[in-house]
């Protein structure tokens, strides 16, 4: 492994920790609705016209796969963004990035209800952790205070969000789709448009404002096309699992940038709050140490 097969992923995490502060700068200059439609029919047209004969000449496999793509679909590309852009209307960019590294312990949950893994001591501690640690940033460094007051609406929604697109990682696990990458990604974009069209015409069909189309040619372009393609070089190079460690560095970025061109504030709440989840996190994907250990031996 050297610098340079670090750089790929390196690049795609630092874009879309940028894509997370372009949701926050969505909010109020461009409807929700408006942005994740129109990011979609962008990234759609673009990988149509780089992989739609690769997706026509495998379309008998394509059809056959449609419900999981679309179901994936759902996931990953409609509830994820959706939730994302309508929570930064009342969250900080800091508290999304946060929330976002919690995908990998709800992958490991996820992976334990619907894949049957073993349950091991590194999720439960790294649950745990990773709980408390949420607990201490959202209620600004008194926790007690989440039992009168509540969690706030956009922090609620970006754990729905992470929720949903750790569904989305699990799926793609267990189904293992027999499909190249860039065809899933064009036909799941292609089945996320039509559903986005439908929640863009309920919102009243929203134009996009002359602020908003920088922010929907970022999250069309970099965040949805060239962001994929450089994380999948990652993992031809440096393997999935060195790879997906890289993430852990999302929320340290978005923090950075939040500061530096939101002008957001660093909290002791928030670094401490910050380290405890993602010390969660890091134990929950270290520790493989299964929690009940079963006698086989008969």
């Amino acid at each position: 492994m050297t610098a340079a097969h670090l750089l790929a992923p390196l690049l795609a995490v630092m874009i879309w920790a940028v894509n997370t502060i372009v949701s926050k700068l969505a909010a109020g200059v461009i409807d929700p609705a408006a942005i994740s439609l129109f990011r979609w029919v962008l990234a759609g047209g673009l990988l149509g016209l780089v992989f739609g004969r690769s997706v026509w000449r495998a379309r008998a496999l394509v059809v056959r796969l449609l419900p999981k793509l679309f179901v994936l679909s759902m996931l990953g590309m409609v509830l994820y963004q959706c939730l994302a852009y309508v929570a930064a209307s009342t969250t900080t960019a800091t508290n999304m990035g946060i929330v976002i590294s919690l995908m990998p312990l709800l992958a490991v949950v996820l992976s334990v209800l619907i894949l049957r893994e073993v349950i091991t001591v590194g999720a439960v501690l790294g649950g745990l952790l990773s709980i408390a640690g949420l607990a201490y940033l959202l209620s600004h460094g008194d926790p007690a205070s989440l039992l009168t007051a509540g969690v706030r609406l956009g922090d609620g929604l970006m754990l729905l969000a992470s929720l949903a697109y750790a569904g989305y990682a699990v799926l793609l696990k267990k189904w293992k789709l027999p499909l190249g990458n860039w065809q899933s990604l064009t036909v799941q974009t292609w089945c996320a448009v039509p559903v986005l069209f439908v929640y863009y015409l309920i919102n009243g069909a929203p134009p996009i404002t002359q602020a908003g189309l920088p922010l929907v040619l970022y999250a069309g372009i970099p965040a949805s096309v060239l962001a994929p393609f450089l994380w999948m070089l990652g993992i031809a190079r440096l393997g999935p699992m060195r790879t997906t460690a890289l993430m852990n560095l999302l929320p340290v970025f978005t923090v950075a940038i939040a500061m530096a061109f939101l002008g957001e504030t660093l909290h002791a709440y928030d670094v401490i709050g910050g380290v405890v989840t993602l010390l969660g996190v890091g134990v929950a994907q270290a520790i493989k140490t299964p929690l009940l250990r079963r006698d086989r031996e008969r």
